[in-house]
């Protein structure tokens, strides 16, 4: 990240309890992170020591959402990381995850601006009909169940992929 000047990236799969901030050794990076179980999936956000003193709230949602908001210049940015259930798991659980990213979109004013990364776990796939407007045209193979979930929130959210 230092080399390649990153300023803030994205991790899943932690494997950290607790809602927490540590700093990364040697690097000033600091790490946002949450996690209630070592054995599931939660998510974290990297921010450049450039940047910490810019954070002015970050927010969890259940084990799986996070968000860190920043003041950059005149500009409020919100850096969302959000690791899905994985495809196996039952409909409610995905349904869960679904309703906590939207409280925690329909939180952000939509004069700031918005950032979001991490895995969905599903295929968008390379056709875009009848969602133009939210596929980017950028991945491979076929859709799958989990993929029209995926383009079925970004039409609702009024995301791109």
């Amino acid at each position: 990240m230092i080399r390649r000047r990153v300023n803030a990236t994205y991790v899943q799969e932690t494997k950290w309890t607790d809602e927490k901030v540590r700093e990364i050794e040697d690097t000033g990076f600091k790490l946002y992170y949450n996690g209630k179980d070592r054995r599931r999936n939660e998510v974290g956000i990297l921010i450049a020591k450039g940047f910490v003193e810019n954070v002015v709230a970050d927010i969890r949602k259940g084990d799986m959402i996070m968000l860190v908001k920043l003041v950059v210049g005149r500009n409020i940015v919100n850096v969302i990381s959000a690791y899905a259930p994985q495809v196996e798991l039952d409909y409610q659980t995905k349904r869960d995850f679904l309703e906590q990213m939207d409280e925690i979109l329909q939180e952000i004013p939509v004069e700031e601006n918005l950032i979001k990364s991490g895995d969905f776990n599903g295929h968008v796939g390379i056709d875009k009909l009848g969602y133009e407007m939210v596929h980017g045209g950028y991945d491979f193979g076929n859709r799958n169940e989990a993929g029209e979930s995926i383009l079925d929130f970004a039409l609702t959210s009024n995301l791109t992929i």
